[in-house]
């Protein structure tokens, strides 16, 4: 398998950490750093690092053991559109379906922000979405049944 930029800079990490240990002299840890940046597949960066402590280890493994909170990435932020979304999908209820509209326009807003941003959401989004675009149906039936009761009765 091809070797990612993230792979050669977590096997350089390894040998500069087996360097600071004094597990390998600087001329060694020069010729180890320099074929690290040249390899092209995982196996020869595991090769370079395989007999240090660390080891190899995918960039993408998860932690082993607990982590305190402290190290833990931050959690994503929610989208406030999102939320906007839901409470005027909510507020459909109280307002006879007043704020349906913009419960459709903040849903649709707030989806295509968090898949650029990756911020989180998407289930009030969506229910904002479901509620607003409920609304708007009931509206329209509204208007429709009015106008056919308009042109039955003329």
């Amino acid at each position: 398998m091809l070797a990612s930029h993230a792979e050669r800079e977590r096997a350089v990490d390894v040998l500069r950490a087996g360097y600071g240990e004094g597990r390998l002299q600087h001329a060694e840890f020069e010729r180890r750093v320099a074929r690290a940046y040249e390899a092209r597949t995982v196996g020869e960066l595991a090769l370079l690092v395989a007999d240090l402590p660390q080891g190899p280890m995918p960039v993408n493994s998860p932690p082993v053991g607990p982590v305190p909170h402290t190290f833990l990435p931050a959690p994503a932020p929610t989208n406030a559109k999102a939320v906007g979304s839901l409470v005027c999908g909510v507020l459909t209820f109280f307002t006879a379906g007043l704020t349906g509209l913009p419960a459709v326009i903040l849903g649709h807003t707030a989806r295509s922000e968090m898949q650029r941003t990756g911020e989180r959401g998407d289930g009030m989004a969506v229910t904002g979405l479901a509620l607003g675009w409920l609304s708007v149906a009931g509206w329209a039936l509204m208007i429709t049944i009015l106008i056919a009761a308009a042109v039955a009765g003329a």
